[in-house]
């Protein structure tokens, strides 16, 4: 019975292999395009304030858009802790086409609202979709890449959210401002017209997904294959087929066990740890770092000029770390990046030139941004199939509470006089991102061989 299984098992990985060079451009462009809406999505809120704020009829005041990106943000925190335990049992093919359609409703929501309540109740029902789909895509396209270009692939995956977010600033300002602030959110409705219907037409399973479910299965059957049962389920790729491989919640529980079997616990609460610090530098830093050199002295220009710059930044600095990720690793690059993260934000205090000082926001965004990526590739790479979305899941999720504390914390700086200090704050945390990134490799090195997540 053992070997009838390794052999099984085997095949399902062969199979895997072709099958991931076949589907990886289809999976890199559809996961793309989503993660761009996503970016989209997330951004259009702010991009739209000052136009929600001016319609009488809708009736929001600014203590209400600040309750209700705060509801965003719950969402996104709870749909990242919830997808990857869903879609580690029910497959990334399903699990990015619920995201999208979950966002795509609730942004048409938004725009229909009446009232700001109905509104805000768009805005937590759209971060539930927003926070499962990076995990979900994440894992998919990690899972379909080559090795020699797996953590380029997931930076060039992520340069979609910071096109998204160019996007939104672009359309606040042509769109907004010709058709009303509804029409953006009516731009969000998109993906359920067009990725959705793709995802289930031409979309593959993943593989890795596909071998990992049937050595579950083949767990769970133990000898009932000599007892006369049919056998494992069907492997999925095509839009007519069903996931049939049991029950999803015990899976998705036992995905989330093995986040701590076999040594891999300290990991994986360093990895969370680093998470926190990333999300926190990177929600804390766009709120508060115009405000943050306004208070310096510097002349930064528009607001539009300076989030073109750090998503510009961002972009580049996907490609750059996803690049050298590939040659070093990628928490020894994501390490290096929170350094010089925290090298670059301390330099934003020294009062410079307006070219200068762009050309620091550019570098901070390039570093940033893309420090954060590398962790979730980092996770993607330390942990196996069969629980690498719940891993990334939980490790969005869990920075989720950094991404609240950081604008927070700009707040509370700039509510006690103590702005001056905001920028060692930030490099502070860049600085803790570091240490837990340094404590994250001594605890793979130190994880027993056959732990639950692969080195």
């Amino acid at each position: 019975m053992r070997q009838r299984t390794d052999a099984t098992t085997g095949a399902a990985e062969r199979r895997g292999a072709s099958g991931a060079g076949r589907g990886y451009g289809v999976v890199l462009g559809l996961c793309w395009v989503a993660v761009f809406f996503d970016g989209l999505d997330m951004f259009m809120f702010g991009a739209t304030i000052p136009a929600m704020l001016a319609d009488a009829s809708l009736g929001l005041d600014p203590g209400a858009a600040g309750t209700i990106g705060s509801l965003a943000t719950f969402g996104m925190l709870v749909g990242a802790l919830s997808a990857g335990l869903l879609t580690d049992a029910v497959g990334r093919r399903w699990g990015i086409a619920v995201c999208c359609t979950v966002f795509s409703l609730a942004s048409g929501l938004c725009a229909a609202a009446p009232t700001a309540e109905v509104f805000g109740a768009g805005r937590l029902i759209a971060g539930l979709g927003l926070g499962g789909l990076l995990p979900t895509a994440i894992a998919m396209v990690s899972e379909f890449a080559p090795d020699r270009r797996r953590n380029l692939s997931i930076g060039a995956l992520m340069t979609g959210h910071h096109a998204g977010g160019i996007a939104a600033a672009l359309l606040g300002i042509w769109l907004v401002g010709a058709l009303g602030w509804r029409s953006i959110y009516w731009v969000g409705v998109a993906p359920v017209l067009v990725i959705v219907p793709l995802a289930l037409l031409v979309l593959p399973e993943s593989p890795s997904f596909l071998a990992a479910r049937e050595r579950r299965w083949h767990g769970r059957a133990g000898d009932s294959h000599d007892a006369g049962c049919s056998g494992p389920p069907r492997d999925v790729g095509r839009s007519g087929d069903r996931h049939d491989a049991g029950r999803p919640g015990p899976a998705a529980l036992a995905g989330l066990a093995g986040l701590f079997r076999g040594g891999s616990g300290p990991v994986t609460l360093f990895f969370w740890l680093t998470s926190f610090a990333g999300l926190l530098l990177v929600y804390g830093v766009s709120t508060w770092l115009p405000a943050l050199m306004q208070a310096e002295g510097h002349d930064i220009g528009s607001s539009l000029g300076f989030l073109l710059t750090v998503n510009a930044g961002g972009i580049a600095g996907m490609l750059v770390a996803g690049r050298v990720s590939d040659a070093w690793g990628p928490v020894r690059v994501a390490t290096l990046w929170f350094l010089v993260t925290a090298l670059w934000t301390v330099l934003l205090s020294v009062r410079t030139a307006l070219p200068l000082t762009y050309a620091l926001v550019f570098l901070v965004g390039l570093f940033l941004f893309s420090a954060q990526t590398m962790v979730y590739a980092a996770v993607a790479h330390v942990f196996p199939p069969g629980n690498r979305a719940t891993a990334i899941g939980w490790t969005t999720g869990m920075g989720r509470f950094g991404a609240v504390f950081g604008p927070w914390m700009g707040g509370w700086l700039f509510a006690t006089g103590s702005q001056s200090w905001g920028f060692a704050a930030f490099a502070l945390a860049a600085v803790c991102g570091t240490a837990t990134l340094l404590c994250a490799g001594w605890a793979i090195r130190r994880r027993p061989r056959g732990g639950s997540a692969a080195a």
